[in-house]
């Protein structure tokens, strides 16, 4: 990613203390590879950038998990106030994996819990994972039972730095080299997309807002139901229709095929 090492350096114990926001609003939005050289250069000279190690760009691999009938998926396409995501995320630089549920609740919060969690069982779910799980389905109102049926659904791999805003309150990551693949490891990448996730309080952040002086709004966009719906056709798309037809259409996409998907 070009432009980054204009920016100072922040170090994650510093990102986590100025601004975990583990519930937060966040705000998404797409844009392409030259776009995002353009808003790198008109960011706040004061934004720092995360490095580890010396580096500022990290590889990621999510293993998204859904039931049989896609309850997950069907409750953001349609969509329902309360509603739950659920992955498993590697470090793949360092080896390390998480588990993470994010539900959405009143006012448009999201909330996110996470704990770390084997890096050798991402692809599919503890017997202590499918408890919690549980735990967290009857704070939304969904069958507790229904934790049972989970089962890894979709991956997805990118590069994201991760910058702090410098009032220190919101952050943003930006996501490149997006690639989708389903559990047989068939899939498609593509190559120009970028998607900038902002993360704040109630009010807007200082990246929010230079992202919108260079005519960027937020974009209803989501990397799971997204991509499930741009390899699968025949699920609801509605809410992503626009997405599917630009950035995420065939004509934009190349082909992907690996064998260690979800393995």
């Amino acid at each position: 990613m070009t432009d980054l090492a204009r920016f100072s350096p922040v170090t994650l114990d510093d990102l986590v203390a100025e601004a975990a926001l583990l519930t937060r609003i966040d705000r998404k939005y797409v844009l392409g590879r030259a776009e995002l050289d353009a808003l790198l250069d008109d960011m706040d000279a004061a934004t720092r950038v995360l490095e580890i190690d010396g580096a500022r760009e990290f590889s990621y691999e999510s293993v998204y998990f859904d039931t049989p009938d896609l309850l997950s998926f069907h409750m953001a396409a349609q969509p329902r106030r309360r509603r739950f995501k659920l992955r498993t995320r590697s470090y793949l630089d360092t080896g390390s994996a998480f588990l993470e549920i994010k539900t959405r609740g009143a006012r448009g919060a999201t909330v996110k819990e996470r704990e770390a969690y084997d890096p050798d069982l991402t692809a599919e779910l503890t017997d202590q994972a499918r408890d919690e799980i549980a735990g967290v389905f009857q704070t939304i109102g969904v069958d507790s039972e229904r934790a049972e049926e989970l089962d890894a659904t979709l991956v997805t791999r990118y590069r994201r730095a991760t910058l702090l805003a410098p009032d220190g309150v919101g952050r943003a990551t930006v996501d490149t080299d997006l690639t989708w693949l389903d559990t047989d490891g068939e899939g498609f990448s593509i190559p120009d997309l970028v998607i900038v996730e902002t993360k704040s309080g109630s009010a807007p952040s200082l990246v929010d807002r230079t992202l919108w002086r260079h005519g960027i709004r937020p974009a209803t966009v989501s990397k799971y139901a997204t991509g499930l719906a741009a390899m699968h056709p025949e699920l609801p798309h509605n809410r992503w229709a626009r997405l599917l037809r630009g950035p995420f259409s065939p004509d934009n996409r190349i082909e992907e095929a690996s064998c260690s998907a979800a393995a």
